[in-house]
């Protein structure tokens, strides 16, 4: 059985992206991870009124129990 050589593009300098500085990569990380946050609040958000609507309109419209 023969076995294939793979190579990664990232063997070859040319590929890579070079470093970052300091002072670059605190600026990215000064704004801090927003996206993520606001993904984050739309799903509670979402996740809210979606409970918030099956309270109103399925649980409350059955009327009292007991």
């Amino acid at each position: 059985m023969e076995h294939e050589q793979h190579y990664s593009s990232a063997s070859q300098p040319e590929h890579v992206d070079p470093a970052i500085t300091r002072s670059a990569a605190l600026e990215a990380l000064k704004r801090g991870p927003r996206g993520a946050l606001l993904i984050a609040t739309v799903a509670v958000g979402a996740l809210l009124v979606g409970w918030l609507l099956f309270y109103f309109l399925l649980f409350l419209s059955r009327g009292h129990v007991g």
